[in-house]
Parts: structure tokens; C-alpha cells; sequence
């Protein structure tokens, strides 16, 4: 990756995921939008970047599930030096659905569906027309949980529901961009060491330094690296850990034959 690229804007990157992939993306040299709801944490990591990579840095702090805050990120988005999008934000409103309050419905629904189609929406017709450019959704393992117990798995119909949007919405996109210069991924990580956890995503986590929840995981470092090599290896769908592609095949294997054999209508 090269500075030719320019700038590369990070949603949720105040911890975790996002805040990992900006640290390697700055280290490459590419500038960077930081995006996240907690000031301070962004700018200790902006300050950080600044120092260890020399690279420009800025700081947006917004509310994604706030439809002002989330058209001033996408307007950002759409700016003609944007040659990486990272949609990363997101929260899980985790619980019994007959349960779930429904302003935090909302809000999982705004800022896991609703933000990273606006935000897609907004850098891909620069991306075209320049003739390069990458999209990288973060989804989750928990897309294909399905009706898979609860226990170790949180009790997730929306969480669940909004991440197999973001996975079908991408293998998608990328289909239909498939002529294009872009490249576009989908990023499904299963239990990752971060703060995720603490929070079912009314407020942030409080704090100015990272945490990791109890159930720990995977380390972040190693899921940016495997995105990042999926990257240069073509793939759409990047599973970190799994080192065998037949499942992902056998997936798009298995929708095949349901459209082809289970009716001919285009519902």
C-alpha cells in the first residue's frame, strides 16, 4: 500500500478492531479519518499515529446512530482523497428480544445496517470514478450462527440479523463490482480480545484506556492481519482463523442450488 492511495477513514475506531486496522493502515502510509463517539480515546490514538508514522491524522467524533452526526461522517466520506473505508462501528444490543428496548433496537439497527450501507453508498462513486479504492464491512461469525444455543453464544436475533445483512449486502457488492478496480471485503471475526462485551452499546465503554472483556478471544492484531492478506488475495468473505476456504465456498454453493432448484421466481 502506498500514500497514492490517500486517506483511509476508520469507523469505530476508538478500540479494538478499528483502532488496530488504523495503527496498521498509518504504519503503511496512508492518512487517517478516525471516527468514534469518545473524544479522548481518539485523540490519544490520533497523537499516537502522528508520532510513530508521520502520517496527517484527523478526528471526527460522532454519534453513528445520530442521522446528523452519520450524514456529516458520510459527507467526510464522500471526499475525493478517501481511498479506504473501514465500516468497523458497531454494537450488539444483546438480550432476550421480547426484551430489547426498543430505542436500543433502533440504535443497532442504525448503526450496524443503516451506517455501513450510507457510508458504502458514499465513498464507492469517488472510489469508480478514480479507479481504485477498498471497502471493508466488519460482520461477525455470528452471522451464521443461526439458530445456534445460546451458551457460550448471547442471545443476538438483531445483533445476529444485522451482521447477516452486512455479510449478504457485501458478497453483494462486491459481485456486482466485480469488473471494477475496487475491492471490497467483508470482515467476520468470531470472539476477538476487546471491549465488545462490556457494552450492549447504549453508552461506550467509560474509560481512557482499552479493555478487554472477560471471555478474551482472539487478538486483534491477527484479525487486521488476516484481513489485510485477504485483501491481497482476492477474497470477499476473510474468516480469521480459518485457514480452509471450502466452507465459504460450500456456502455460495449451497444459495446457488436453492435459487436454481427451489423455484424460478426473482423474490
Amino acid at each position: 500500500m502506498s500514500t497514492r492511495h490517500g486517506t483511509a477513514l476508520v469507523t469505530g475506531a476508538s478500540s479494538g478492531i478499528g483502532a488496530a486496522y488504523a495503527g496498521r493502515l498509518a504504519a503503511a502510509g496512508w492518512d487517517t479519518v478516525l471516527v468514534a463517539r469518545r473524544a479522548q480515546r481518539l485523540d490519544d490514538l490520533a497523537g499516537r499515529l502522528r508520532e510513530e508514522t508521520g502520517t496527517t491524522v484527523e478526528t471526527l467524533v460522532a454519534d453513528l446512530s445520530d442521522p446528523d452526526d452519520l450524514t456529516r461522517v458520510a459527507e467526510r466520506a464522500a471526499g475525493e482523497d478517501i481511498g479506504f473505508l473501514l465500516n468497523n462501528a458497531g454494537i450488539n444490543g444483546y438480550g432476550p428480544f421480547a426484551e430489547l428496548e426498543p430505542d436500543l433496537m433502533a440504535k443497532v439497527l442504525t448503526v450496524n445496517v443503516v451506517a455501513v450501507t450510507a457510508l458504502t453508498r458514499a465513498v464507492v462513486p469517488a472510489m469508480l470514478e478514480r479507479g481504485r479504492g477498498t471497502v471493508v464491512n466488519v460482520a461477525s461469525q455470528l452471522a451464521f450462527a443461526g439458530s445456534l444455543p445460546p451458551g457460550p453464544l448471547p442471545q443476538r436475533a438483531v445483533y445476529g440479523g444485522t451482521k447477516g445483512y452486512v455479510v449478504t449486502f457485501t458478497r453483494t457488492l462486491a459481485a456486482e463490482l466485480a469488473g471494477s478496480p475496487l475491492r471490497v471485503q467483508v470482515l467476520c471475526p468470531g470472539l476477538t480480545a476487546t471491549e465488545f462485551h462490556r457494552s450492549r452499546g447504549e453508552a461506550p465503554v467509560a474509560g481512557r484506556e482499552q479493555t478487554v472483556h472477560d471471555e478474551g478471544g482472539m487478538p486483534v492484531d491477527q484479525v487486521v492481519h488476516a484481513s489485510l492478506a485477504a485483501l491481497d488475495a482476492g477474497q470477499v468473505v476473510c474468516v480469521p482463523g480459518l485457514d480452509d476456504p471450502a466452507p465459504v465456498e460450500a456456502l455460495a454453493q449451497a444459495e446457488l442450488t436453492l435459487r436454481t432448484t427451489a423455484g424460478r421466481g426473482r423474490a
